[in-house]
């Protein structure tokens, strides 16, 4: 029997002192990997808590940080990485990059200029004659408010924003701003990601993408077209049985001299 191993005092193997965080974080892991559930909320929350304070203890224990971890301080941005989810419970920085941007260079009309265009209040004979036709509506800037306040309340008005954005597109002259108004109304109404995206159908896409590296001032026009064409078909009707155009409709009536 050998003698030369060294017995621990007591009869015990002392063991290594592990910080009370890091046992509650292996407990909690090894909770999450048994029972198949992911953190949400306060206990996401509370595990990047444990987390950095394990990060803060292993220097405090004589491990010297790595270039890697130096690297990370230096750049906290791209160490924010988080193992359930990509932007949710952390900074993220291509959404705050992408909201900056947005709000810097979005070609909104609403945003871009007043509420609604400048134009006088219509009279009654105006009004009449939106009733005739969409052409004629669209052709007049209070119709276009008009109708434009009731898409909102159907929660289209980006049909509207798009079509005058495009309109005013079509007018520019310089190259330059050409493709970058292009570029602005791609992402405020063409994109996926875009919450102002407008409805169209994948052959007016594919042409859109195809002319986006080189736009020209009739990038958008079958876009713009179909646009057109779908307030015409089915928002228009609408309109004209709406209380807000008949209610414009009669209180103009009885403002009139004639009645």
């Amino acid at each position: 029997m050998r003698t030369d191993l060294k017995q621990p005092v007591g009869g015990e193997e002392k063991k290594p002192y592990v910080p009370s965080d890091v046992i509650k974080a292996k407990n909690s892991l090894f909770s999450w990997c048994i029972h198949g559930e992911i953190p949400m909320g306060s206990e996401r929350m509370e595990m990047r808590k444990r987390q950095m304070s394990v990060q803060q203890e292993l220097p405090a224990g004589g491990t010297a940080p790595t270039q890697q971890d130096q690297s990370s301080q230096a750049n906290p941005r791209g160490s924010n990485a988080c193992c359930f989810c990509w932007c949710c419970c952390c900074s993220c920085s291509w959404n705050e990059d992408r909201d900056e941007r947005n709000r810097k260079a979005s070609y909104d009309v609403k945003e871009g200029t007043s509420d609604c265009e400048d134009c006088p209040k219509p009279t009654l004979e105006e009004v009449r004659i939106w009733g005739q036709s969409f052409d004629k509506l669209m052709c007049c800037p209070a119709g276009r408010n008009s109708f434009r306040q009731f898409l909102r309340t159907e929660f289209s008005e980006e049909n509207m924003l798009f079509w005058l954005a495009c309109e005013e597109f079509s007018k520019e002259t310089n190259k330059s701003v050409i493709e970058e108004k292009a570029r602005l109304i791609y992402e405020d109404y063409i994109s996926i990601l875009s919450p102002k995206e407008v409805s169209l159908d994948s052959r007016v896409r594919e042409v859109i993408n195809r002319n986006m590296p080189e736009p020209t001032l009739h990038t958008f026009d079958d876009a713009q077209l179909q646009i057109y064409t779908l307030m015409q078909r089915d928002s228009y009707p609408r309109y004209l049985n709406s209380p807000a155009y008949k209610n414009l409709l009669n209180t103009l009536s009885e403002q009139s001299p004639e009645s």
